[in-house]
């Protein structure tokens, strides 16, 4: 049975600011490391709050998102006090249920909280002047690879600058080392690495403000291209996100291009390869181009349902909003900040031994600022569908260039939206 929050003029840690002392119970829904991420800040949010007991709930990442939805639906029946969203679904929600979640500014979330995070966090998470989620992780895009592949194929990692490097790294890489791939890429199942370079080069599905489509236009056309030719070169093999891992562990994969999230993964699931793994910055198309993207990341929203709304605030303020919380969740499971002061915490300067004592916190997060914005808009499903479909039509050679298989997307998006062409 939950408590009711017990009021008190208290202050713990933020100057003059009042403070409340919370009790009761809180419940979280979360998937995956995720979830384990967040009850490891369990400890430190009770040394401040000993009378909120929390309840992280692991019900995968699909049934979070399905259950959450349907929750909404039915006027908040059966949903928990907090759920995680995923920052490229948020406006799913918004669009459909404005009233399911609390606005944070209600709860004491004020413009200097929100300027703790970078912009391109916030973009999908507020409408208008009214904030429905706090950002969590983010997923600065990184290359990991097998320091012991490219250096017995005479590859220096610092050399690869564009993605035709990477094609040429790809193939000398592969001939040293039968039997490996260069990376892998989900291509029955998601359109990573167009959304990555996309993303780096400043395009994507939709423009900025969310009110037309813009994938066909020149840097989304750039982008498709550079992977056929990734494809075509042999360098990349289809794998699903259980494959990948199987295939790190295996050792006949020698690059990972993903989110910086993937630290965790590769650290916790293949603990047997120590030592064996670097990091470097994700290529560009140019020499001098931007190399840096963001893939995934996830927010907290507490929903309107909860009968404990002011200690689920204190919970997302301890775990988001301070470098101890977000701290304890990279170094226990690889989960990125999105907290700008976090970037200067010493533990992101520290060589960690796994990744052969670089220091990778340093090298991934210093990408976060230089991050543009990208709209998922409530269309993003419906995108994402058309897309992965139009991708692997042209991988196949069923479009005569990247061009027209864009202007196929867009034209597919835009008749399931109703948005026009830019």
């Amino acid at each position: 049975m939950r408590t009711t929050l017990i009021c008190a003029a208290l202050a713990f840690g933020l100057g003059s600011t009042p403070a409340l002392a919370q009790s009761g119970e809180i419940t979280i829904w979360s998937w995956n490391i995720a979830a384990s991420s967040l009850k490891a800040t369990v400890a430190g949010f009770n040394k401040q709050h000993p009378d909120v007991k929390v309840t992280v709930q692991d019900l995968g990442n699909q049934p979070t998102y399905d259950k959450s939805i349907a929750g909404c639906a039915a006027g908040g029946v059966g949903l928990p006090d907090i759920v995680s969203i995923e920052n490229g679904e948020a406006e799913n929600y918004w669009s459909q249920f404005p009233d399911c979640f609390v606005d944070l500014h209600t709860l004491g979330y004020t413009a200097d909280d929100q300027k703790k995070f970078p912009d391109f966090k916030r973009t999908e998470l507020e409408v208008g002047d009214k904030a429905y989620a706090m950002p969590w992780d983010s997923g600065p895009v990184a290359a990991f690879y097998r320091r012991d592949f490219y250096e017995k194929a005479g590859v220096d990692p610092a050399s690869i600058k564009t993605w035709d490097d990477f094609i040429a790294a790809g193939k000398k890489v592969q001939a040293a080392n039968p039997g490996v791939t260069m990376t892998n890429a989900d291509f029955n199942g998601d359109t990573e690495f167009f959304r990555m370079i996309s993303n780096e080069q400043g395009c994507g599905y939709f423009a900025a403000d969310g009110q037309s489509i813009t994938v066909n236009q020149p840097k989304c056309v750039d982008t498709l291209a550079k992977i056929k030719d990734m494809k075509d070169a042999g360098i990349i093999s289809s794998a699903d996100w259980g494959t990948k891992i199987t295939n790190n562990t295996a050792g006949t994969v020698a690059t990972q291009v993903y989110g910086g999230w993937y630290e965790g993964t590769i650290r916790t699931e293949s603990a047997g390869e120590n030592g064996k793994w670097g990091v470097y910055l994700m290529p560009s198309l140019t020499a001098d181009g931007p190399r840096a993207a963001n893939l995934g990341g996830s927010s907290l929203a507490i929903t309107s349902a909860s009968k404990n709304k002011e200690a689920a605030y204190a919970y997302l303020k301890y775990t988001l909003e301070t470098n101890e919380g977000q701290i304890t969740m990279l170094r226990d499971f690889g989960l990125v900040p999105s907290l700008i002061s976090a970037l200067d915490d010493p533990y992101v300067s520290q060589g960690l031994p796994y990744w052969g004592g670089q220091a990778v916190w340093k090298d991934i997060l210093a990408t976060l600022p230089k991050v543009v914005p990208s709209r998922g808009t409530p269309f993003q499903s419906d995108a994402e569908i058309i897309m992965r479909a139009v991708q692997t039509k042209y991988l196949g050679g069923g479009y005569p260039d990247a061009k027209a298989a864009l202007d196929d997307a867009a034209s597919q998006i835009a008749s399931a939206t109703g948005l026009p062409i830019k």
